[in-house]
């Protein structure tokens, strides 16, 4: 199982960042480098990619506030 991390160092600690979408279904196969969910902080977003192939199991919903480095799924 490969973790997948909310970005770090890419915006200031003391702003609110939330997991803005899902590209992907839960169970869904994906492969290693796409995007598989979008986070907003203020008004720009940022993209998290697959660390890996295989199945994403989603840790945290839609809208959730996120800090970077948190497990927001993983890959299986």
């Amino acid at each position: 199982m490969t973790e997948i991390l909310v970005p770090q160092g890419q915006w200031e600690p003391d702003q609110e960042a939330a997991l803005a979408t899902w590209l992907y279904d839960d169970g869904e196969a994906v492969q290693a480098g796409v995007t598989v969910a979008e986070i907003m902080v203020e008004k720009t977003s940022f993209e998290i990619s697959a660390p890996a192939s295989g199945t994403l199991c989603i840790a945290v919903a839609e809208d959730e506030i996120v800090v970077p480095g948190q497990v927001v799924g993983s890959i299986k």
